[in-house]
């Protein structure tokens, strides 16, 4: 019986990577949405090609950073156990592409198109492999001395931290360094108004990243006798909390809606396996909240000309989601345990480093 359940496995995790490719495809409608209508074809080109040099990138360098393995053998040898390791490198791929997908929200309309490349396989080769075999793959003693230190390793089931937060920290410095778009912050004080330019493609773009999102969840089990019917609901409770967070404190604004979910399932990647779903809910709401706050602050009040707020919504709410796992995975508020706050806090201070 091993032969199938191994092919299982291979098409469970093959299933979550086809998922989580097709969430590229959300985050180019979300930036085709919200730029200028001038800038809406380099946004598309943008990540399409992002995604491709980010392929061959990890393959050939970051997921031997990640992992230690490599794949220069021969095809037989990559095929056994019906290819698993090939397709977990792809699930594990659409992860790694997700960073300058990220990034290139934060920095649309300014970035020059070829060093934007050598950027994204600077990040896909080395910088993010880096953070994710720290937390993902016992390397570099991280998770040991944590473990010594706290009692618990830190736990980030689906990437609130590994993913989301290392994306936007990385954004931030760039966001700054750029500067804001030309006469966004005009001389005499005002703010010239970039109200996105097509909402149902904003829309589009958040809708097919929430449902992409139960391979990003979900899957990350990626074994099929680890999945877990709890990771599914409490993605769902997060992104409720989120929406209706956003919706509220936006003051109906379509793109507060929208983002309001987003905010809600990163927060929720971290704890995604160990919280109840009331307290996956509360952290939603939480996240939506810290998206439309931050988003607000960060635009008007300190003139960071972070396009799609990629900063606040996956920088601060993958943040939050790292220090919410240890809040709400703890057995008091009904969390199946088996994490510590302090692991939580140290592991997601790493990450803005």
């Amino acid at each position: 019986m091993e032969a199938p359940i191994q092919g299982f496995d291979a098409l469970f995790i093959l299933l979550g990577a086809i998922l989580v490719l097709a969430m590229h495809a959300g985050f180019a409608f979300l930036e085709l949405g919200t730029v200028r209508k001038k800038n809406q074809v380099n946004a598309l080109v943008k990540i399409l090609v992002d995604f491709s040099v980010s392929t061959v990138v990890y393959f050939l360098v970051g997921y031997s950073v990640a992992y230690g393995a490599g794949f220069l053998m021969d095809a037989k040898t990559l095929s056994a156990n019906n290819g698993y390791e090939l397709v977990k490198f792809f699930f594990l791929l659409t992860f790694a592409a997700a960073i300058p997908a990220i990034v290139s929200g934060s920095i649309a309309e300014r970035a020059k198109f070829y060093p934007q490349l050598i950027a994204t396989a600077v990040i896909v080769g080395f910088i993010y492999p880096f953070f994710e075999g720290i937390s993902w793959s016992q390397y570099w003693g991280f998770q040991t001395w944590i473990k010594a230190a706290t009692g618990e390793e830190f736990h980030d089931f689906a990437g609130s931290v590994v993913v989301h937060a290392v994306g936007g920290w990385i954004a931030l410095p760039a966001v700054l360094l750029l500067g804001p778009r030309a006469n966004r912050y005009r001389k005499d004080g005002a703010i010239s108004a970039h109200p996105p330019s097509n909402i149902p493609f904003l829309a589009l773009g958040a809708w097919i990243l929430i449902v992409g999102w139960s391979g990003f969840n979900v899957m990350s089990a990626q074994t099929l006798d680890k999945i877990s019917g709890l990771v599914a609901v409490n993605s769902l409770m997060a992104m409720v909390g989120g929406t209706l967070t956003a919706l509220w404190l936006g003051k109906n604004d379509p793109g507060f809606v929208h983002n309001g979910p987003l905010a809600g399932l990163v927060a929720v990647c971290a704890g995604s396996d160990l919280m109840h779903p009331l307290g996956a809910l509360v952290v939603g709401a939480v996240a939506g909240a810290i998206f439309v706050y931050m988003f607000t602050l960060t635009q008007n009040k300190w003139r960071i000309d972070d396009v799609l707020g990629v900063w606040p919504l996956h920088g601060l709410c993958g943040t939050w989601g790292g220090v919410a796992a240890g809040i709400f995975g703890a057995p008091a508020l009904g969390g199946m345990g088996g994490v510590s706050l302090s692991a939580q806090l140290i592991g997601t201070a790493l990450a803005g480093c």
